[in-house]
């Protein structure tokens, strides 16, 4: 199984305004980008310039089609 790492850094912005940015690693490489924001998440790929944005109501739709139960 792949093991991931994941950073963050809060840029020095008013609260509510900033976006949130997780740096993503699988198996030591660089995988991708996280943002978050208050109204969206943003995948970016490693090595792509722009990324895959959805809006929070159809993230919560993919998770909860897509994920498993957070329980174990």
């Amino acid at each position: 199984m792949a093991q991931h790492q994941v950073r963050f850094t809060v840029p020095e912005r008013p609260v509510g305004n900033s976006d949130i940015e997780f740096s993503i690693t699988r198996d030591g490489a660089k995988f991708g980008k996280l943002r978050v924001s208050k109204g969206a998440i943003v995948w970016i790929p490693v090595n792509k310039t722009y990324g895959h944005k959805l809006g929070w109501a159809k993230f919560a739709e993919l998770a909860v089609e897509n994920g498993t139960d957070g329980h174990k």
